[in-house]
C-alpha cells in the first residue's frame, strides 16, 4: 500500500514539474497537483504509523525471557 502511494506521489511531482517547465510560473493547477501532494504525505505517514504501530505491539507482546545464572 504504501509503496503505491509513494508511486502516485512521484507521478504527482513529475507532472508539477512538467507544468512549471511548460508555464515557467505557478498555475492553479500545480496548486491543486500540491494539494494532492500534501495529502498523499498524510496518507503515506498514517500508513508507516500503523505498520509501527503493528510492529510495536507484536514486540511488546513476544515473551520475555530471563535466564539467571
Amino acid at each position: 500500500m504504501t509503496q503505491d502511494l509513494y508511486k502516485q506521489k512521484k507521478s504527482l511531482e513529475l507532472s508539477w514539474e512538467q507544468e512549471y517547465n511548460e508555464s515557467g510560473r505557478y498555475t492553479l493547477n500545480m496548486v491543486k497537483i500540491d494539494d494532492k501532494i500534501r495529502e498523499i504525505v498524510t496518507e503515506i505517514k498514517l500508513e508507516e504509523a500503523k505498520v509501527a504501530h503493528r510492529v510495536n505491539q507484536i514486540e511488546d507482546a513476544a515473551p520475555s525471557i530471563n535466564i539467571a545464572s
